[in-house]
């Protein structure tokens, strides 16, 4: 039988913050009794109440939190850093923090913009790194965490931010999850994982409709929310932590979420935590315990009910129109300052007892809290990039953007280039015209990858999520991304290479027309490869095109066709070795004098007495005494794979980094 409610005094003597922790005084997680939350001055919800909870796992969790506090360093200068001579003050967020958060019912964190809610999430759910996080501040059931990681392991955190694929259905974007984070379920086992979160979760009527975004028609936001929240619940974690899941949403859709979370938390008696902004009435009904808090400081902790009584004992009346929590936002101030055993008005909060607390994490909670963790033990990397495969197949089949646009301008570039140069001639003046004609095919087959980095960009924020909570590795998002994109730029380079080559009129061999072929494929691939990179660098898709322009145009000016190698001052040397555009216009030259070495394209009369130049002195003028073309396309395939390391390295780091 619960305790009667009481109000915690701290005892003589001793620091109030630093002595008390809240929590109930029952070990095991008992069914509530549902109480209806009444206002002096305005009636009663007028929403149905709560459904009843049905059955309960054989673990449950209880998170408690004493004196957490978090302070964040400013970013100084490079050279403040080096020299450790920063005098910019660290920045205090949250200031002893306490609460427990028991499992079968929600309890809301609510605040001020810029209070530290948010902050409280990531710190609670194992958002922050080894360093940042206190081992004496989080237990669970009793048993210290000593590292973030134990928290990843057992909680789930969804994001403000809906961080989805717009083109992927609602089941497919389960089923992706479920695949990467049941791994050691069978296929149908994971198929019926994800129709149940559906039923759940209220979306099997949606199941098949694509999850879209503002470009791409989908479903409704509140549906969307609801999707996110069964991606961080696929693997069933018993504690659950949202970020404002209310967040731009209608107030019906809103009062849906919250009605689905407590629906969750009695029915699988799991610990729900979410931040929340203003919530009305009828939510209130479904919330059984508030923080307030105000820059960084608990306010009140409780009932709404405690905090109704709270503020009567103040002295103050709460307007008719505004329930208690409104209220408490408008007099924040004052609640901020008065004293600390008026704060916490919760129901069995006991003094914090050092002697049951273990300060190390008992083996038994954190092995249960590895529910659903990825383990690199039962599955390799070949199923992530199998999987990964899968899901860019789709991306890229139902980018039609994408789809259409490379190909249209490969057809547009190869016929329009053929159209401008059909049957070229082979005489003196061709030369300066096929050189030209490679020049400019380079600089447009090089740009016309740019159309992909917006894709690059949508996807970066969902692979940082994924990678960040150990769905997947990098490499085997690069791997995946290598192995999709080398067929889709095959056929590229064919719909480009085929008609500009024999309308033109090149080299009429068939292993000449295979090797430009191969040549121009590469080309792509290496572009490919230094779009991603630079996606991975730049924040937003203005800096991102302007970063690959910029880059093109002074890989274009040191490739030898503008400014001999001769001319180019020496502190600019290094980029006409690393320009991208030399190799492949050396590599397409090669390719098409070398079998024509001996030929002679101008004679000194009519009689062709005396040739005055041949496919060799072609060549000789370029510097290409010898036939290098393999080693040229050796140089680009280290490019294309260069490139593709230090985006995955650039990646990783991020993803190392990520508190999404």
């Amino acid at each position: 039988m619960a305790s009667p409610c009481t109000t915690y005094h701290p005892s003589p003597g001793s620091p109030e913050d630093d002595s008390m922790i809240l929590f109930s005084t029952s070990t095991s997680c008992s069914p509530a009794k549902e109480s209806t939350i009444t206002h002096s001055n305005s009636s009663s919800f007028n929403s149905s109440s709560p459904p009843p909870r049905q059955s309960s796992p054989d673990k449950t969790y209880e998170l408690r939190i004493r004196n957490l506090s978090y302070t964040i360093s400013p970013n100084g200068s490079i050279f403040s850093s080096l020299m450790k001579t920063s005098t910019k003050p660290k920045t205090t967020i949250l200031k002893s923090v306490s609460f427990v958060a028991g499992c079968s019912g929600i309890l809301a964190i609510v605040g001020p913009s810029g209070t530290g809610k948010s902050t409280l999430l990531r710190v609670i759910s194992g958002r922050v790194s080894d360093k940042e996080f206190d081992p004496k501040s989080v237990y669970l059931n009793d048993h210290a965490i000593t590292t973030p990681g134990q928290l990843r392991n057992i909680c789930g955190y969804v994001a403000q931010e809906d961080n989805l694929l717009p083109l992927l259905t609602v089941k497919e974007t389960l089923m992706f999850s479920a695949k990467f984070r049941l791994r050691g379920m069978s296929s149908k086992e994971r198929e019926e994982r994800v129709e149940s979160l559906m039923q759940e979760l209220g979306l099997d009527h949606v199941a098949n409709n694509f999850v879209g975004d503002e470009e791409n028609r989908g479903i409704s936001g509140g549906e969307r929310k609801r999707v996110s929240i069964g991606v961080d619940m696929i693997h069933d974690p018993p504690i659950l932590l949202l970020d404002e899941p209310t967040s731009g949403l209608d107030s019906s859709s809103a009062l849906q979420v919250i009605e689905l979370l407590s629906s969750m938390a009695k029915t699988k008696q799991r610990t729900i935590v979410l931040s929340i902004h203003q919530p009305s009435y009828r939510i209130l009904q479904y919330i059984s315990n508030l923080l307030i808090l105000s820059h960084g400081s608990v306010v009140h902790y409780g009932s709404l009910q405690s905090l109704e009584e709270n503020i009567s004992r103040m002295g103050y009346e709460i307007p008719i129109q505004l329930n208690p929590l409104e209220f408490a936002m408008e007099i924040i101030s004052v609640l901020e300052n008065q004293e600390p055993h008026f704060k916490y008005q919760s129901c069995s909060y006991l003094r914090w007892e050092e002697a049951i607390i273990q300060d190390t994490a008992n083996k038994e909670v954190i092995d249960q809290g590895k529910i659903g963790a990825v383990s690199n033990a039962h599955c390799s990397s070949l199923f992530e990039i199998a999987v990964l495969c899968s899901r860019f197949w789709k991306i890229i089949y139902r980018t039609k953007q994408l789809f259409l646009a490379r190909t249209m301008q490969a057809l547009v570039g190869g016929f329009g280039l053929g159209s401008v140069y059909i049957k070229m001639r082979n005489d003196e003046g061709a030369v300066a015209e096929r050189l030209g004609l490679f020049a400019f095919s380079l600089s447009f087959l090089l740009s016309s990858t740019v159309e992909a980095l917006p894709i690059y960009l949508q996807e970066r924020r969902v692979i940082m999520k994924e990678a960040s909570r150990g769905a997947y590795k990098i490499s085997s998002y690069m791997i995946a991304n290598t192995i999709i994109f080398l067929p889709f730029l095959f056929a590229v380079a064919i719909l480009f290479a085929v008609p500009v080559y024999w309308i033109v009129g090149l080299n009429p061999s068939i292993t000449a027309f295979v090797f430009f072929t191969f040549v121009v494929w590469v080309i792509v691939l290496m572009a490919s490869s230094l779009v991603l990179f630079l996606s991975a660098i730049s924040p937003d898709f203005i800096s991102g095109n302007s970063l690959i322009c910029t880059v093109l145009g002074a890989f274009f000016l040191f490739s030898g066709y503008f400014i001999p190698k001769e001319c180019i001052p020496k502190y600019w040397l290094f980029m006409y070795y690393v320009s991208l555009y030399r190799y492949p216009l050396d590599a397409l030259l090669t390719n098409e004098y070398w079998s024509l070495r001996h030929k002679c394209f101008t004679w000194n009369d009519e009689n062709h007495s005396e040739c005055l130049l041949t496919g060799n002195d072609v060549l000789k003028n370029r510097g290409l005494d010898k036939d290098t073309r393999w080693m040229n396309v050796g140089i680009m395939l280290a490019f294309f794979v260069f490139y593709r390391v230090i985006c995955w390295l650039v990646l990783a780091r991020k993803a190392s980094k990520t508190t999404i």
